[in-house]
């Protein structure tokens, strides 16, 4: 049994944050769950996933977030507790239904995460997405602990039913992967089967009805109101005359920070969990019993500027700072001294860090760059196309573990802005220059996002070559099935969709699929799509070698070894190719035989053929 569902109550489990959360969906009666995946939320919809194997949980891997929360909203209009998972920048994927679903609302309770990444630690920006709460107008709330996670997802469902709304919950990456001890309580039994009323003058957006929506939703937002107003989830902490206004993680750095310096006594915290609508009277309730105020959070001064604003509609003077405090700035994550220094610097407290451990006579640590995979398909598919295009051609690439050309020797990535953008970028730079431009998505990017971008490209006739790395799996974010996956290797009904039936459909005349591992063919396969007058596709069709040992277990490779009677050291294994597999030992190519998955490639790599099987 999933220990998520084996835990009885009063028990308690050492959790991360994220298995917290599914683990309060549980036991809030979560019946229809849906995602996509993406770092650092994936723990949440995998552990559904495995659960849905062994109840009669609902869940799935959604092409996008946009279709997932889509598929959701019928569920939750219909009556069902829905769960939809996403990292933050897939909410911006989601926006379009996630604007209009606030007006027409749910009525079984649905939740929102949204795991938020600040400091970049897995994504393409570290926006905000507290915004989201506001621009929507859903109550949001931010969980500081694994257990607090957990009791914030219960509550959401019961609040998204009382206000007939979604519900935000947003976690940073330092609550999702943080771990800590949970008390589990009850599971409620999950209702599995909804009912839909038709009530087309409440669900149909045309333009009449979205104007009477949008007044139901202002008044539902001042019920939320007077939720947060009385929450247990916003609370004052400590009788002191110096205030501190926090939330989510940034309250245990706060918490730590008052005790190391030795000033607890001295201050009052206002921890805000239930953070948006943001309890006005509670805030000036605070505000009335303290001198000054820092406002200590993660990214946008989002806090800080409703506080002053609070301050200033009820005549309050008193200074209330955060960003430019100190260390506290609009970059990156809180961290316990940074928080520290900026206490000690507000409220002018004596404090002496610690100094630091000196190093000087250790050597520097060697830098450990993310790398593709030894044997990984994209960096033959890489390797390929450099050698037939070159250097001067541009090289639109896309969100996932092939975003690592970037690196070099490969070098083989100029642009990328969003998941799917390859696509559809690629058709500007083709316009707008003479270069030759090739382009790279993965499969499930692909489905996601870049089917769209393909469609626009042929149907205005733009010439580049889109490269389609289908290396079978959703691979960057931990092995998720998307629909071009075989689910029969995952033991699961296949109805899997054909990246190249799908190319074909849209009309494109120039497809070729190729095996990475085959160079010969690869390079012939570029050198003939870069001549056609048009949009031309690659599909690259190699199974991820990781993914693979799971749902394939191979037979033990013959892995490979360098000759050094052929070696002539010109190192193009190492300078061109540069599978982490290669080494050096007295200034000799050395091959390691523990990270070899023989694949074969750096043989015919090499120009001397002194990459040979290993006996």
């Amino acid at each position: 049994m999933h220990p998520l569902l084996a835990g009885k109550p009063g028990e308690q489990m050492l959790l991360l944050g994220n298995e917290a959360i599914v683990r309060g969906a549980l036991e809030a009666g979560v019946a229809f769950a849906t995602a996509y995946p993406g770092t650092p939320s994936s723990e949440v919809p995998l552990n559904f996933y495995q659960i849905k194997q062994e109840t009669d949980l609902y869940f799935e891997y959604s092409t996008n977030e946009k279709v997932a929360l889509e598929v959701a909203a019928g569920a939750a209009v219909s009556g069902l507790r829905t769960m939809v998972t996403m990292k933050h920048v897939g909410v911006n994927v989601a926006a379009d239904p996630l604007m209009t679903l606030a007006y027409t609302g749910v009525n079984g309770g649905m939740v929102i995460l949204t795991a938020d990444d600040p400091s970049l630690f897995s994504s393409q920006n570290e926006q905000d997405n507290r915004f989201y709460a506001r621009l929507a107008g859903l109550p949001m709330l931010e969980p500081t602990t694994p257990q607090e996670a957990k009791d914030m997802t219960i509550y959401a469902f019961a609040l998204s039913e009382q206000l007939k709304l979604p519900v935000l919950l947003r976690t940073t990456t330092r609550i999702n992967h943080s771990r800590g001890i949970v008390t589990l309580g009850e599971m409620v039994p999950r209702r599995i089967q909804g009912a839909f009323a038709k009530d087309p003058f409440s669900y149909v957006t045309v333009p009449a009805v979205s104007r009477t929506l949008h007044v139901k939703l202002l008044k539902k937002i001042d019920q939320a109101l007077e939720e947060a107003e009385r929450s247990s989830f916003n609370e004052i902490i400590g009788q002191g005359k110096w205030g501190i206004i926090t939330h989510g993680v940034s309250l245990c750095y706060v918490r730590d920070a008052l005790e190391e310096l030795q000033v607890s006594g001295a201050f009052s915290v206002l921890k805000l969990g239930f953070s948006f609508p943001l309890p006005e009277k509670l805030i000036q309730q605070f505000l009335d019993r303290v001198e000054k105020v820092l406002v200590v959070e993660e990214l946008e001064p989002i806090m800080e500027e409703a506080v002053q604003a609070a301050a200033q509609r009820s005549g309050r003077l008193i200074p209330i700072r955060g960003k430019g405090i100190g260390e506290l700035g609009r970059l990156y994550e809180n961290e316990p001294v940074r928080v520290k220094k900026s206490i000690a610097a507000y409220f002018d407290l004596n404090y002496q860090p610690l100094a630091p451990v000196d190093v000087a006579d250790l050597p520097a640590l060697p830098g450990r760059p993310p790398n593709l995979c030894p044997g990984c398909p994209h960096r033959s598919t890489f390797y390929a196309v450099k050698k037939v295009a070159g250097e001067d051609a541009i090289y639109p690439t896309d969100i996932g573990c092939y975003t690592l050309g970037i690196l070099p020797p490969l070098s083989i990535a100029d642009f990328v802005i969003c998941m799917g953008s390859s696509a559809s970028s690629a058709a500007g730079f083709a316009r707008a220059t003479d270069k030759p431009v090739i382009a790279f998505i993965g499969d499930s990017t692909f489905f996601h996002s870049g089917i769209t971008g393909l469609i626009n490209a042929f149907h205005n006739n733009h010439k580049f070559t889109l490269v389609i790395l289908d290396n079978g799996t959703t691979a960057m974010t931990g092995h998720q099935p998307h629909p071009g996956v075989d689910a029969a290797l995952l033991g699961q009904p296949n109805n899997q969709v054909s990246v190249e039936a799908v190319v074909r459909g849209i009309g494109i005349k120039m497809v070729t699929v190729v095996n990475p591992k085959k160079l010969k063919d690869t390079m012939a396969a570029v050198k003939k799509s870069l001549e056609f007058e048009g949009v031309s596709v690659i599909i690259s069709q190699e199974i991820c070698p990781l993914y693979a040992k799971r749902v394939q277990p191979p037979a033990k490779a013959r892995t490979f070894t360098v000759s050094e009677s052929r070696c002539k050291n010109h190192r193009d294994c190492v300078n061109l190719f540069a599978c982490p597999a290669f080494y050096l030992e007295n200034d000799r190519v050395k091959i390691n035989e523990n990270l070899c998955i023989g694949c074969a490639v750096c043989a015919q790599v090499c120009p001397e053929q002194a990459i040979l099987p290993r006996k």
